[in-house]
């Protein structure tokens, strides 16, 4: 069974920093992108970063230049780190990772429960 774990939410003032991480855990036949998406209250879920295999990678137009995304290929693990926060980053993100089970033919969508991030001002 697939599972994301999420770690390093927090609530910080604005200009900090903080390091969200991501582990997947089970078996997969290929593993894809990576990724955070984010979701603040009455607002649709968002990408925030994602990663490719080949370490190639997307950002929102508004975290462009103070957020960084990564990832280590052999442990199925990812990190954001996100500095110069805003109170606009508020919000729930989510781990999310696109992988093909053993059981499949397809790749499938998985997401982690979400850590919520808070900026104050």
């Amino acid at each position: 069974q697939v599972q994301l774990v999420e770690s390093g939410g927090g609530l910080v003032q604005a200009g900090e920093s903080l390091r969200l991480s991501c582990a997947a855990s089970g078996s997969f036949f290929s593993v894809g992108a990576m990724g955070w998406y984010r979701q603040a209250p009455g607002k649709q879920r968002e990408l925030v970063a994602r990663i490719f295999t080949d370490s190639s990678t997307n950002y929102a137009d508004s975290v462009k230049g103070r957020f960084t995304i990564s990832r280590d290929n052999a442990k199925n693990t990812n990190s954001l780190q996100m500095n110069s926060l805003k109170p606009e980053d508020t919000a729930v993100y989510y781990c999310y990772l696109n992988a093909r089970p053993w059981d499949s033919l397809h790749h499938l969508d998985y997401w982690g429960q979400g850590t919520q991030v808070t900026v104050s001002s």
